[in-house]
């Protein structure tokens, strides 16, 4: 019962489209009546992510207690959460290479945002805009973050004479993850319009590309769980190092599924990383945080949203410049995500700023992150544990995990 409870939202969700897509199979075109009720789900949903994006980042940012820097762990710990999420995107998308997402029916194609100009020109309108109103557009979501970024920098920074505004921020951020709490329960029927229209307009054959990159995500995170976690441990720690982290590793696995949450395996996780060999000094920082900052089973996802977007709307997900676009939003999405409930359609918004979808492409980004959300919890949660042990490993005077 309490797995149920756990994941009674996605269980609606899933409820929703199934009846969705039924009733597409069965109206066919005439199935279109439905439509405005999707579209008035997503245009709930894009008005609320901007004021939900400033105040969950800026609130994060200013509220970090710049007089207790741990220096050292902190560095150690942001490259080893960096490496891994950019070796499990990487690993993803060469899985996506090996295994290519065919979309048998093309939606609207879009045009790259941006695509004029020199490098120089695209990577000033990616970041930035030239007037204030335009960062409340989701089609500028990139800047708006980086606007949000340095908002909570210059709080923090400002000390007692902030203080109103952080009380402000903090109080504003609860009211919007509120709102969008809210917003969420009408999800089922909202994405459950979108998929009756789509299925009565352009047919059953959207659940092929859903089936395939699931196959992709569950074959692939499988592997990088028990492999890619066994590698870690093992720069770690050596041989000794992987015994003792599938050994202590298993309870927060179980907590992971049972929970469906990140933050509810930290007690878990806490518990299990001095059994690795991780010092107190170390655990304390690397757990807590690596719940809302160090998401590789997000990062995996994100790949493999992006690819299946793009054969939906007949782009190539294969270009250099593709490549490292889709590696560093990754990084964002994953960060980003963190602290927000239903974080992952944050960035889900974020892509489709980036690379300039319709507002079409948001319900099977966020189906494909409901469906894989089971393994991505896992991969998120577990994934601190060897995380602490490579920040034991690489601390200077400090030996490997478990030694």
């Amino acid at each position: 019962m309490e797995f149920i409870k756990n994941y009674r939202g996605m269980f609606w969700l899933l409820g929703g489209i199934i009846a969705g897509s039924v009733a597409g199979l069965i109206l066919g075109p005439r199935v279109e009546v439905l439509k405005p009720i999707g579209d008035i789900f997503l245009n709930l949903l894009f008005t609320a992510v901007i004021p939900l994006v400033f105040f969950a980042i800026s609130s994060a940012i200013a509220h970090i207690d710049a007089s207790h820097r741990l220096g050292r762990v902190l560095g150690v710990m942001s490259l080893v959460f960096l490496s891994t999420l950019l070796i499990a995107a990487f690993l993803t998308i060469v899985a996506v290479w090996l295994f290519p997402i065919h979309q048998p029916v093309t939606l609207t194609p879009v045009q790259d945002p941006g695509s004029t100009g020199t490098f120089g020109d695209q990577v000033t309108r990616l970041l930035t805009v030239s007037e204030f109103y335009e960062l409340l557009s989701r089609k500028n979501m990139l800047p708006f973050i980086v606007f949000s970024v340095l908002t909570g920098m210059a709080a923090m920074r400002s000390g007692e004479r902030g203080a109103s505004f952080r009380r402000f921020l903090h109080s504003g951020n609860e009211v919007m993850k509120d709102l969008l709490i809210v917003l969420m329960k009408a999800a089922p029927l909202g994405l459950g319009a979108y998929f009756a229209y789509q299925v009565g307009t352009v047919g059953p054959q959207l659940f092929g590309t859903y089936r395939h990159a699931l196959g992709i995500y569950y074959g692939f995170g499988i592997l990088y769980f028990i492999f890619g976690f066994t590698f870690y441990a093992f720069i770690a720690g050596g041989l000794k190092g992987i015994r003792i982290f599938w050994k202590n590793n298993i309870i927060p696995t179980l907590t992971a599924v049972g929970t469906g949450s990140s933050i509810a395996t930290i007690p878990a996780n806490l518990e299990a990383v001095p059994k690795m060999g991780v010092p107190a000094s170390v655990g304390n920082v690397v757990v807590p945080l690596g719940a809302t900052l160090h998401k590789d089973g997000s990062s995996i996802s994100s790949i493999i949203k992006m690819a299946v977007v793009f054969a939906m709307f007949g782009k190539g997900f294969d270009s250099v410049n593709v490549i490292v676009m889709a590696l560093g939003i990754t990084v964002i999405v994953s960060i980003v995500e963190g602290g927000i409930p239903n974080g992952g359609y944050i960035g889900e918004l974020l892509v489709m700023s980036v690379y300039g979808f319709p507002p079409e492409a948001l319900p099977p980004l966020m189906v494909i992150g409901t469906l894989v959300d089971p393994l991505a919890t896992i991969l998120n949660a577990t994934g601190d544990n060897v995380a602490a042990m490579l920040v034991t490993r690489f601390l200077p005077k400090r030996s490997a995990a478990g030694v």
